[in-house]
């Protein structure tokens, strides 16, 4: 659905600037955007290697299984319906360690096994499970403690001070973690109460 709605776009903005007789900008934008890209990405991979590398080496350190241990108790309280040793409540801690320190492309497979996993704990349906949704919220409403990216992104524009915004994530990641999970609770509340009914 999504790639239809981007050659939707795509397709009416050429029509458009044929229609105008704009198509002159239209190229210069394509190559400019190309070109902008390029150097977007390889400014992200050198930042994003560093960190994949600094959690690898936490990793091997036991930094890693720490943090895993100190969340472990809140994540089994917002996964009530996964066992303790089951190879989800793994890749959920995965998820959430990497989000916490802005490593999003490091969480996506993280998230994605652990959507598998789940899916294999309801029995292979397609139905979205309680541990589904509230993984889904959590995972898009991640708290942050360092946003990686963004720093990078400001790094790559010529930012003065591209790290000032660390305090600032911290809070607004903070409030939508909050939100997701009080809005993910007050529908599952509002599921089970008509079950009940």
């Amino acid at each position: 659905m999504v790639n239809l709605i981007w050659v939707i776009l795509f397709v009416a903005g050429i029509i458009f600037a044929a229609i105008n007789g704009t198509m002159d900008q239209v190229n210069k934008a394509v190559f400019d955007g190309a070109k902008e890209a390029v150097a977007i990405c390889i400014g992200l991979m050198s930042v994003l290697v560093f960190w994949l590398g600094l959690m690898k080496v936490a990793e091997e350190g036991g930094i890693l299984k720490g943090l895993s241990g100190l969340m472990g108790p809140l994540v089994r309280r917002l996964f009530p319906e996964v066992p303790k040793d089951h190879p989800a409540m793994g890749y959920i801690l995965s998820n959430m360690s990497a989000n916490l320190f802005g490593l999003g492309n490091a969480a996506t497979p993280m998230g994605i096994k652990a959507m598998e996993e789940l899916k294999r704990l309801n029995g292979g349906k397609d139905e979205a499970t309680r541990s589904m949704i509230t993984l889904l919220a959590i995972n898009t409403a991640s708290i942050t403690l360092i946003p990686t990216t963004v720093i990078s992104i400001r790094l790559n524009y010529g930012s003065v001070s591209p790290t000032e915004i660390v305090g600032t994530t911290i809070l607004a990641t903070a409030c939508s973690t909050a939100g997701a999970l009080l809005i993910d609770r007050y529908f599952h509340y509002r599921r089970t109460r008509k079950k009940g009914v």
